[in-house]
């Protein structure tokens, strides 16, 4: 048991290089693009936005290949490779003058030259190698780790909380390191030694991993959980002409009894896939031939699976708009702070390094609600602390908070833009007034993610343990695509003619406090559908456990 114990440095290991490489480029990526790409606030916002997006979508097939041909340490290994030829063109192209447009000041801002097509062909070849390879990275190396434990084996059952507190301890450690350290080393000693740095740690990240290749517990691809849903989608297509049987019984089932799932009426369209016709029966007791295609036959408890994981996408579509705040807070507030007086005393501290009281207020957050609301909730109702449907709903009331607090803080700074000269490069306004959006942000965050964490894994069946995880970083994903949308419909209804276009070239002439109270009012909007969805998914739940209740009783009885 020692011996695979001794194995946890190396997963937490390679999850810390990957959390300093990725973060300490995505956290300062936009003032990268806005000061040396020279592109415009909104267009590098997008630009982040987009790249987000994709590194948490990508999970999605990372996870199909881990599961269902590569299996996980061949995945690892090749996307990690991935990410680190993706960091290493990434910060060759800052070292190369032809591969990055000649440096502009402020105060010849009608010189700067922006990036010409090769330029940012090399630049997004370097950056989708790294969402590539972040995506595949991040579908596996949680999973591949707790393979190296034996359930069954008490001891190392044990053990396994070990790694998943060191294992998300060290994400957070590699996201705070990379807001101040790395982002520090880009904005004083240079993008090229702050991206060869995440490049040498993602090389050396996978040399240890390859290091422990002869000691590793490796598992067989059983399939993928999305290959499992697309099934039953099929078969239910293919059979739609045929009539369900009144009798539960009449349909297939091979599931072993303890982990069988009772039929529901909930969209009963989809039993359809576990009816038994002509050719899949075999003597004639009714019963399904010894290997029937999953394509075309599937059992109640595959059909049920699937009903459970359509149940909970009401609260996974409300979520979504969560996840556009995170984006704000990695692309618009640090251009924000970029333009706002950052030092302390001597030190200026680098905008970027603003993202250090976003994580910090999760880690607090989550902090105290585990030493101290928790407790106290306990004492006073019974119940271990909020639940997953209250913490979500916590964390969206939060967001809305968040976006008003900011669009105050950017209309101050914008009157105080307004009234300088446009070549001022510095406003002589505090950047910690920005402190409190982040933190709130933060909180929020802290609840969403837990929230989200917890209900996508406890609501889900037991054999899409894997999928609802899915489903969970898709909702980050579409956050980022969200915001990326939001920016372009603005541009579109707020630039051109007599209107006031809320986000121009330059981040002073624009009103990115009425965007910041737009996004507050859709959220506020989605707020309320949640709530509908999670009352709704409530009385459903209770519906069907006084159903599974009813049947175990009158079949005891009988």
């Amino acid at each position: 048991m020692q011996l695979f114990v001794n194995l946890v440095p190396i997963f937490v290991g390679i999850e810390l290089c990957e959390r300093l490489s990725t973060m300490g480029i995505a956290v300062n990526l936009v003032t990268y693009l806005d000061g040396t790409m020279h592109l415009s606030s909104a267009t590098s916002s997008t630009v982040v936005f987009n790249w987000g997006g994709t590194s948490f979508l990508l999970s999605l097939l990372g996870g199909i290949l881990a599961d269902s041909f590569l299996g996980r340490y061949w995945t690892i290994a090749i996307f990690a490779t991935i990410h680190a030829m993706g960091t290493c063109i990434l910060a060759i192209s800052t070292v190369l003058p032809n591969l990055h447009p000649p440096p502009c000041f402020p105060s010849t801002p009608r010189n700067c030259k922006e990036a010409n097509s090769l330029q940012m062909g090399v630049f997004f070849i370097a950056l989708y190698s790294i969402a590539v390879g972040l995506g595949g990275i991040k579908s596996s190396v949680s999973g591949f780790g707790t393979d190296q434990f034996d359930q069954k084996d008490e001891k190392e059952k044990a053990q396994m909380a070990y790694f998943f507190n060191r294992f998300y301890f060290f994400i957070s450690v590699g996201t705070l390191l990379a807001a101040t350290v790395f982002v520090y080393i880009q904005d004083t000693v240079g993008r090229s030694w702050g991206y060869g740095i995440c490049s040498a740690l993602m090389f050396l990240a996978i040399m240890g991993f390859i290091s422990g290749t002869r000691r590793y517990r490796y598992k067989k691809c059983v399939g993928s959980p999305i290959i499992h849903v697309l099934q039953v989608l099929v078969a239910a297509t293919s059979k739609r002409k045929l009539k369900v049987p009144s009798s539960v019984h009449l349909l297939y089932e091979n599931s072993p009894r303890e982990s069988r799932i009772c039929r529901t009426d909930q969209f009963c369209c989809l039993d359809k896939a576990a009816i038994i016709t002509t050719g899949e029966v075999s003597g004639t007791s009714g019963s399904a031939t010894a290997n029937p295609s999953p394509w075309k036959l599937c059992s109640v408890t595959r059909v049920e699976e699937v009903k459970m994981m359509i149940r909970i996408m009401p609260i996974w579509a409300t979520t979504i708009m969560f996840w556009t705040i995170h984006a704000q807070m990695i692309t618009f507030a640090v251009q924000q702070a970029a333009t706002m007086e950052r030092s302390i005393g001597k030190f200026q501290v680098p905008a970027g390094s603003f993202n250090f009281f976003f994580t910090g207020s999760i880690l607090i957050t989550l902090g105290v609600y585990d030493r101290l609301v928790m407790p106290l909730w306990s004492k006073r109702n019974g119940n271990q602390g909020f639940t997953s449907l209250k913490k979500m709903g916590l964390g969206l009331f939060i967001s809305i908070i968040t976006m008003v607090v900011a669009a105050i803080v950017e209309s101050r700074r914008l009157s105080v833009a307004r009234a300088m000269n446009s070549s001022v490069s510095t406003l002589p306004i505090s950047a910690f007034l920005l402190v409190p959006q982040f933190a709130l942000a933060g909180a929020g965050e802290g609840f969403m993610y837990t929230g989200q964490l917890d209900f996508f894994i406890t609501q889900s069946p037991k054999g899409m343990k894997a999928i609802s995880t899915s489903l969970f970083l898709t909702t980050i994903a579409l956050g980022f695509f969200v915001s990326s949308a939001l920016v372009a419909i603005v541009k579109k209804v707020t630039g051109g003619g007599a209107r006031h276009n809320w986000l121009p070239h330059n981040i002073n002439n624009s009103r990115l406090d009425c965007f910041y109270g737009f996004i507050a009012v859709l959220n506020a909007v989605n707020l309320g559908l949640y709530l509908a969805c999670a009352m709704w998914y409530r009385r459903k739940l209770d519906e069907d456990t006084q159903k599974m209740e009813s049947d175990t009783n009158f079949s005891s009885r009988g």
